[in-house]
């Protein structure tokens, strides 16, 4: 019984360190505010989600700038090795 606990214990533990912190995900639109700063919250995949999470607070919507110039430059040319 003892063997048991001892391997559920050490498997937990393997398992909550393997785990880390949750994925961010960076979506198309950031809510940004003063308060909030740029790019502010980036958790919002259509202008009229975050539009709506704007409305009433002073915010404003802006295309997340690490969506726009980061991820989808290329970088140089592909090569028909011919």
């Amino acid at each position: 019984m003892r063997y048991l606990m001892a391997l559920l214990s050490a498997a937990g533990l393997i398992w909550i360190a393997e785990a880390g912190p949750a994925a961010a995900r960076d979506y198309r639109y950031c809510l940004q505010s003063r308060a909030m700063g740029i790019p502010g919250d980036c958790s919002f995949r259509t202008r009229a989600a975050c539009m709506a999470a704007a409305s009433g607070r002073m915010a404003t919507c802006a295309v997340n700038p690490r969506v726009a110039f980061g991820r989808h430059h290329r970088r140089g040319r592909a090569h028909s090795g011919q």
